[in-house]
């Protein structure tokens, strides 16, 4: 049988869960907690709550840093081409080569995530991110330049694969939407605040200081993550000394059994009705599984049941994920628009407004990161919380039942201020216009794509949540992907046709991608449906996990 001859019923594919259960007595209702945890009381589904935000904290602090460490050489530039003699176009050139090696370092590690847990790997990560530092620290040759920005993003690549992972583990799905926009506006934090810093250092210490000060801040993180961030890897305990993966099917879709009873339309409302019996009910913790100790939730790492053959699939599984599920790939197109959107406009202050009529110095260049950071902080108080209240207004709306589409209606209504901030930016920069223009279109920009970037990781994690490790690790390759092939097209492309014309064209394309949404809102459910055969065969690949 095929992957697509799996008989799915079209009115439950992945992602479609019921949240909500009113009661007919009283007309109210609950919140339903999909997934449903376990009664295992080390399951992270059932940790309280300040254990949760403690470890969701220490992920966004690492997430802030390593975007810090990508983005803050971008201020250094004029001091780094005064004393090491290096061009503007081969520093522009290291940040995309640094751009292009984010894509590879999700395929090459996050196998290991899977494998050996959470835990091992953002602490690795964080110790060779120091390395790399002091390295950046001690730079002199052309080199050193290249090396220190493609090792470092390999490994921060990290950063944005295994928060989604982080996400699936730790919260539910009426939870997910808040989740995801504080990471991005932690990302954002990281992106715009750092040059800001990093130009007063550069101006003050000296640009090699703004290293020595990325190492400590990345040191302080290393010990928080050693002695307080718990591993989030959960693996079910075995059934019948079986995994539970190979035991049962993944429960984010229904299975037709006899597609001709299920066609009656009272024997589908009996089956929601005790589905959402069954789903009510309180999980009872089992007291009699002891809880870890402190050094047994530190332990270094754990160790799922995945053999390494399987280990080995997940480094082109997220290709095939790609290309037989579009709106793995269609996200994975708007997310990486939206993060050109933020990147590109970065590269362009630093080799634009150092010159005339700006005359800006490594300073003037950092607080340029304001404007962003106002409208992507302002996005994000909004569109956080707004995302799941529309997520359980819509879902309140149809009978209980969520679907992920709901999150893209927030995206359309963003939609405009991201051409609009773009326009601005260049156009004004094109004009010599005051500076207050193009910043200010850097922060309608930053507005606007915080409910698009926020919503397209959040639509796959609530549609494909048993696959979102290799899912976001195609994201993230096409995400960089688009902003290496910006970076690198962005000089000659102004060259040939205007600062202006560049980003009109850049606005132009990031409407039609975010206009694309209508799409899924449509016929999202139909493409869930069609695609849940293919959706089972790479959910069963994790034996033992579960999301």
């Amino acid at each position: 049988m095929s992957q697509d001859d799996q008989r799915i019923d079209p009115e439950w594919p992945p992602g479609t869960v019921r949240i909500e259960d009113f009661s007919q007595s009283n007309q109210t209702s609950d919140v339903i907690l999909e997934p449903k945890p376990s009664n295992d009381p080390n399951d992270p589904l059932n940790w309280p709550q300040w254990r949760k935000n403690l470890n969701f904290g220490l992920v966004s602090y690492y997430v802030m840093m390593v975007l810090a460490l990508i983005d803050v050489a971008t201020v250094t530039w004029s001091e780094v081409n005064q004393e090491l003699g290096f061009s503007y176009g081969l520093l522009n050139d290291s940040y995309a080569a640094g751009c292009g090696a984010l894509c590879i370092g999700g395929i090459i590690l996050i196998p290991f995530a899977l494998k050996f847990g959470r835990r091992p790997i953002y602490i690795l990560s964080t110790a060779v991110q120091c390395g790399i530092i002091i390295w950046s620290a001690k730079m002199e040759t052309v080199a050193d330049l290249m090396l220190v920005n493609v090792l470092s993003c390999i490994v921060g690549a990290l950063a944005e694969v295994l928060v989604q992972m982080t996400v699936a583990d730790v919260f539910f799905v009426h939870e997910r939407g808040l989740m995801n926009t504080i990471y991005f506006w932690v990302m954002t934090v990281g992106t715009t605040l750092a040059p800001l810093a990093g130009g007063f250092i550069t101006l003050s210490q000296g640009w090699r200081w703004v290293w020595w000060w990325m190492a400590i801040l990345f040191g302080v993180g290393l010990v928080a993550f050693v002695f307080l961030y718990e591993e989030t890897m959960f693996c079910e305990a075995p059934i019948d000394g079986m995994p539970v993966a190979d035991k049962l099917p993944p429960p984010s879709f229904k299975v037709v059994i006899d597609k001709e009873d299920l066609d009656s339309a009272s024997v589908r409302e009996a089956l929601a009705t005790e589905e959402a019996a069954a789903q009510t009910e309180p999980v009872e913790i089992d007291q009699s599984i002891p809880l870890k100790s402190y050094r047994h939730k530190l332990a270094l790492w754990s160790n799922s049941p995945m053999s390494f053959g399987e280990l080995l699939k997940h480094s082109y599984q997220p290709f095939l994920i790609m290309s037989s599920i579009p709106a793995v790939f269609f996200m994975a197109v708007q997310y990486g628009i939206m993060t050109a959107c933020t990147t590109v406009p970065v590269t362009t202050l630093s080799s634009v407004m150092t010159l005339p009529p700006y005359n800006f110095g490594s300073a003037q260049i950092g607080l340029m990161g304001i404007p962003p950071f106002l409208g992507t902080s302002l996005g994000a108080l909004i569109c956080g919380p707004l995302s799941d209240y529309i997520a359980l207004r819509l879902a309140r709306r149809n009978n209980g039942i969520f679907e992920p589409e709901m999150r893209l209606w927030l995206t359309l209504i963003f939609t405009p201020f991201v051409p609009a901030g773009l326009f601005m930016f260049g156009i004004g920069l094109n004009n010599g216009s005051h500076w207050l223009l193009p910043a200010f279109g850097l922060g309608v920009t930053g507005f606007g794509v915080v409910p698009a970037s926020s919503a397209a990781l959040t639509y796959l994690t609530d549609a494909y949540t048993d696959i979102i490790a290799d899912s976001v690790v195609g994201v993230t390759f096409i995400r960089n992907l688009i902003s290496t092939i910006f970076v690198f097209a962005l000089q000659p492309w102004c060259d040939r046709v205007g600062l202006s014309w560049f980003y009109v064209t850049f606005g132009l394309i990031s409407t039609v991608v975010l206009l694309g949404n209508f799409i899924f809102i449509y016929f999202g459910k139909k493409f869930r449906a069609r695609v849940a055969g293919r959706y089972r065969y790479f959910s069963m690949q994790k034996s033992g996990l579960r999301g």
